[in-house]
């Protein structure tokens, strides 16, 4: 056999000569190679082998071979051990794949693992001197869409303990979570004085659930001075007022103590009866409530600069003043709404916007002291639909222009409307001196029963005893009455313009308005500087609507306000 170093410790061998020979073939003569321990030894009897054999058996010979593996399997391991701490994981990973008895070609393999003098416990954590301290589990913030009762936050509900700081309590939670819910339950009577929901770091879209009565103080010191609303929500996104709840403002208090100071249309100067008395709209109401309420009297619930607002479901009553009020609001929806005051409680509207756009009410029953929807300054894009309006002072635009102000009001469509008892059906109402115009109104398809005053425009409209004159006025134009039928008992058409800036293009169709004697003198239709055309017969005839443009007759676009 011929050997060849192929490095330190790994030699190649290979038989030269075979001989047939009984001294060589004899095994008891083999050298015995499992006690060799290193590659020197394997150098020596490879010498040996090679000086004293010609020849070699097939046995020896793939004996040999088998040696040679194992010294290089060997060398193999050596190299691994070099490689640090690498090895030591290495080597476990092996032990565990064997740690089983196997078949490896006949032979078999155990691993052992080291024997220890005695059975190691596992070790315990040494102890600190100076433990930490155990962090306290953090409390998961409130998942979108919670509810928060006003129970929870300490609320009473017997109607006599002042429930505002539990109100209050949980509105600020609530105001922290999007689409969370804010519930007052039914089976309960609420007193709450005055408060404000506040945004604007609120989120968005927040139920206020109202299934239970809120009611309001009735001793002055609740209110200091005076204030100008209850309820108020500002600054708010998407947020709804739902359910089957009642606010009570327990008005007959305020409207008592404070008739006197009331402001009165001038329209009632009109109403006179057969025996030539002047009829009172507003006598006092009486309340058993003592103590001097102040003279500014608060709104019921109010909504200033928010965002897509909705009120539902809810009831409404006997509001010191305006019973529901949105201000600076942009898109505004109410609906399944009642309001309900007596008719002689002074100045209670029933819904007043003001500076508002993209308001939608329908499907709502409003009975008040004043108007039972009010369309204020600032206001366009305003739908009304599907209403019924009694008793109060019907639906008006107005009053606009008072003390020299700017007034400016388009795009407003109130149609399919019940009116019922009430001073005035529809009308537009502006002071003497005011500026800017009223464009693009239609009042549609509105039926009256025993209305005083159906259609009505008046421009010189005062609330006090008496006004002074003034040469300017708000302008208005493109008004249109159609489908106007029912029941009047003083007048059934007063349009009544300014001398400076006329009516322009005010239309009248399908007007049927049928006297319904009650006692007052009644008059024919009356018309002063109103411009426009009249479609198809009318009852009664109204002759004093001008045909055509007047002579001094205004620009639109001049009025200050964009259209």
């Amino acid at each position: 056999m011929e050997c060849q170093a192929l490095s330190n410790n790994l030699f190649l061998c290979r038989p030269t000569l075979l001989l047939k020979s009984s001294a060589y073939i004899n095994t008891k003569q083999t050298p015995h190679f499992g006690h060799l321990k290193s590659t020197n030894h394997i150098k020596t009897h490879t010498s040996t082998l090679a000086n004293h054999m010609g020849c070699f058996s097939f046995k020896k010979l793939t004996l040999a071979f088998v040696v040679a593996i194992l010294v290089w399997a060997s060398s193999i391991e050596t190299c691994n051990g070099r490689r640090g701490k690498h090895w030591r994981h290495s080597r476990d990973t092996l032990s565990s794949l064997y740690k089983k008895k196997g078949n490896n070609h006949g032979h078999q393999i155990i691993v052992e693992k080291p024997k220890s003098k005695s059975k190691s416990k596992p070790k315990s954590k040494p102890k600190q001197k100076h433990p930490l301290p155990t962090p306290e589990e953090p409390i998961a913030p409130p998942q979108k869409g919670s509810k928060f009762n006003v129970l929870d936050y300490g609320a009473k509900g017997d109607g006599a303990s002042d429930d505002t700081q539990a109100f209050q309590a949980a509105w600020a939670d609530a105001c922290k979570v999007e689409a969370s819910t804010m519930i007052v339950p039914s089976g309960y009577q609420f007193l709450v004085g005055p408060i404000s929901f506040s945004g604007p770091y609120c989120q968005r879209n927040i139920l206020f659930q109202l299934d239970g009565t809120i009611i309001a103080p009735t001793n002055a010191q609740a209110w200091g001075k005076g204030l100008l609303q209850w309820l108020e929500f500002t600054k708010l996104v998407g947020l709804t007022i739902r359910g089957k709840g009642t606010i009570d403002g327990r008005g007959s208090v305020w409207w008592t103590n404070s008739i006197v100071d009331d402001p009165i249309d001038n329209e009632e100067q009109q109403i006179i009866s057969l025996d030539n008395t002047t009829v009172t709209q507003n006598p006092q109401v009486g309340s058993s409530l003592e103590g001097k309420m102040p003279s500014i009297k608060p709104t019921a619930l109010r909504f200033y600069g928010s965002f897509n607002v909705t009120v539902t479901g809810i009831t409404i009553q006997n509001s010191p003043q305006c019973h529901l009020k949105f201000d600076n609001c942009d898109g505004v929806l109410v609906y399944s709404l009642s309001v309900s005051s007596p008719g002689d409680s002074p100045n209670t509207d029933g819904i007043h916007l003001q500076n508002s756009k993209n308001v939608l009410i329908h499907t709502t029953d409003l009975a008040c002291g004043d108007d039972c929807i009010s369309i204020q300054t600032g206001c366009t894009n305003v739908f009304v639909h599907d209403v019924n309006c009694g008793p109060g002072h019907g639906i008006s635009i107005g009053s606009l222009g008072k003390d020299g102000t700017t007034a400016c009001v388009s795009n407003i469509t109130v149609r399919d409307i019940n009116i019922h008892n009430t001073m005035t059906g529809v009308r537009i109402k502006t002071w003497q001196g005011g500026v800017g115009s009223v464009q693009g109104v239609l009042f549609s398809n509105i039926q009256v029963s025993e209305v005083q005053f159906p259609i009505m425009i008046d421009q010189y409209y005062c609330d006090h005893s008496s006004c002074t004159n003034h040469t300017s006025a708000v302008a208005l134009s493109n008004i249109a009455y159609e489908n106007i039928r029912g029941t009047y008992t003083v007048k059934p058409v007063h349009v009544s313009c300014s001398d400076s800036k006329p009516c322009m293009d005010v239309r009248l169709t399908d007007i049927e308005l049928k006297p319904m004697p009650k006692g007052y003198h009644m008059y024919d239709p009356y018309c002063w500087q109103a411009f426009g055309e009249l479609y198809a017969p009318t009852i009664p005839e109204i002759g004093c609507l001008q045909q055509g443009t007047p002579s001094s007759s205004w620009d639109p676009d001049e009025t200050g306000c964009a259209v």
